[in-house]
């Protein structure tokens, strides 16, 4: 946990001097929601919290995402629409039975469209009692300004550590590198429609930025590997040899790859719109060989 920060919220809540609602911005969103989700086991708990407890339904239903009292909303694609944010409101209409309030948690809540923000905002200038909320986003500035201006806002820093060779054949990231192969091969190979493969099937997979920036960084051990083994350095070369489409390219162009994958990664923590920056990528490799 991001320790000194959101396990104050605990502390807060008892002491009710906790605000109706937060803006918190964090470098892993994943692990932050994960963490969240801690704080309302311990704001919900009858008894002494514990990780793991039997002792009451309350955790087991969290876990679950079947507590009434809890919603967690996150983007659908690429954003997060009016839609949800009324469902949300209907939801947290009445007084929750479970539990003494109703909490919300908004992921990736640079996503929200003006309209869904417009939806939300009297949640934020008319906070009603046993309503609580947060909004997860891994930038503050791209956080549409009349939310940004009515929350309080904490930061939530982990010490992530990035991806190694090893780690990405690891079971947990089998699905990450399959769609990686998957997507290098439509891009590097099929050369068609590339852009609409961004909408219409990459996104419907993983739509977080946190996991796109995961593909991403496998994408770019990928084209590490094969420019260290054209350039005879020690390599995983081979765990990748059997997709060998790109084993034709030379140094220069694995090298321009390198580049735009990193360039890639840098721009993702500052730009909102991930279909865009997709399409970037996408524009920019076609030409990279020009």
């Amino acid at each position: 946990m991001a320790l000194n920060v959101l396990d104050r919220l605990v502390d807060y809540y008892h002491e009710n001097k906790i605000s109706h609602v937060y803006l918190v911005e964090t470098n892993n969103v994943e692990l932050c929601l994960e963490d969240l989700k801690k704080i309302v086991k311990q704001i919900f708990c009858v008894g002494k919290y514990q990780e793991n407890c039997t002792e009451c339904n309350i955790c087991n239903l969290i876990d679950q995402n079947y507590l009434p009292s809890l919603a967690i909303i996150e983007p659908d694609g690429s954003t997060i629409k009016k839609e949800k944010i009324l469902e949300l409101k209907r939801n947290f209409s009445t007084v929750p039975i479970y539990t003494k309030d109703n909490i919300y948690i908004i992921k990736n809540a640079e996503a929200m469209t003006q309209s869904s923000a417009n939806t939300m905002l009297k949640f934020l200038e008319e906070p009603e009692e046993h309503i609580m909320g947060f909004f997860i986003t891994s930038n503050l500035n791209n956080v549409i300004p009349t939310i940004r201006s009515r929350c309080e806002v904490i930061k939530a820093m982990y010490d992530v550590h990035e991806l190694n060779i090893d780690s990405v054949f690891d079971d947990s990231n089998s699905e990450f590198l399959n769609i990686a192969m998957t997507y290098l091969e439509k891009l590097e190979v099929e050369k068609k429609d590339s852009i609409m493969y961004n909408r219409s099937i990459l996104l419907g997979k993983i739509s977080a930025r946190e996991d796109i920036k995961k593909l991403f960084q496998i994408i770019l051990i990928i084209y590490e590997e094969f420019l260290k083994n054209s350039l005879n350095l020690p390599s995983k070369y081979q765990k990748f040899a059997k997709n060998n489409f790109l084993s034709s390219y030379n140094r220069k162009a694995l090298l321009k790859r390198v580049n735009l994958v990193a360039q890639f990664l840098e721009d993702i923590s500052s730009n909102v719109n991930l279909e865009l920056l997709l399409d970037k990528f996408v524009i920019d490799l076609g030409d990279v060989d020009e």
